[in-house]
């Protein structure tokens, strides 16, 4: 089963084009990262997906069109990891994660003990029980990404979807990161959609990778596939040499005049 479709998705700012005619598809229990250079509509792309922007073309998610669905029956469907999420001041986190349950209740329904427990176990699956009672704002930024991928855990919904998961963390957080996401989708069958801007991580995590560069995509398939000294350089318009790895292609930036 395929768990998103996009055919021929266009989305425009201000008549501006930034994803133009996007083809993309993602296998139920699958992960699929997009990359590509700032600009090139990875963001713009997840949020069509979740239906957060207009949007013309086709998008499907469980074989039903994104536009379709009532805004509650998306959510349920849909959760969205975005790359600066916006938490109220002074929220603590379990109340934070239980915002992730408001698609499942009713208008001015209030959480149930069952919604609890829901956010509780979100926050225990991504090692973060300890943190339910503290501030979000007074967390380490590893920590405030565990505790806003429990809000998206908390949704119940079956495709995650995540924008640049691993912003502003250190490399053991990223791979931790990663890790526990990847355990998840294992765990609970989902299906995920994300774009990273490090390519080697982005490589050695994702079972595809699609290339985006002005709205288009420009490269897809294994990370062998996609991540290429040729393709880097073109559409990064970087110096790099892709290193052959068992765990996927490294991805090393080169100071320009240095590559023999």
């Amino acid at each position: 089963m395929t768990a998103v479709v996009c055919r021929g998705l266009r989305v425009s700012y201000s008549g501006v084009p930034v994803l133009d005619g996007v083809d993309l598809e993602v296998p139920a229990g699958g992960w699929v990262t997009v990359v590509g250079p700032n600009g090139a509509g990875k963001s713009t792309l997840l949020r069509a997906v979740g239906g957060l922007v207009a949007a013309s073309g086709e998008v499907q998610v469980l074989g039903e069109s994104v536009d379709s669905l009532p805004r509650r029956v998306l959510a349920r469907r849909v959760a969205l990891v975005p790359q600066e999420p916006v938490i109220p001041s002074g929220m603590l986190a379990l109340d934070y994660v239980l915002l992730g349950r408001t698609a499942h209740l009713g208008f001015f329904e209030a959480e149930k003990e069952a919604d609890v427990a829901f956010a509780t176990a979100a926050l225990e699956d991504l090692d973060a029980g300890p943190l339910a009672g503290r501030v979000v704002e007074t967390l380490s930024g590893g920590e405030r990404q565990r505790v806003v991928v429990a809000r998206a855990l908390a949704q119940g919904s079956p495709v995650l979807l995540l924008d640049e998961p691993t912003t502003a963390l250190d490399i053991g957080h990223q791979q931790e990161m990663l890790d526990l996401v990847d355990r998840l989708r294992t765990e609970r069958g989902l299906t995920v959609l994300a774009t990273m801007h490090d390519l080697t991580l982005a490589g050695q995590y994702a079972d595809q990778l699609v290339m985006l560069d002005a709205g288009q995509v420009v490269a897809s398939g294994s990370a062998t596939d996609v991540l290429t000294d040729e393709n880097v350089g073109r559409f990064y318009g970087a110096q790099v040499r892709v290193i052959d790895d068992p765990s996927g292609p490294i991805v090393v930036p080169v100071r320009r005049g240095n590559l023999t």
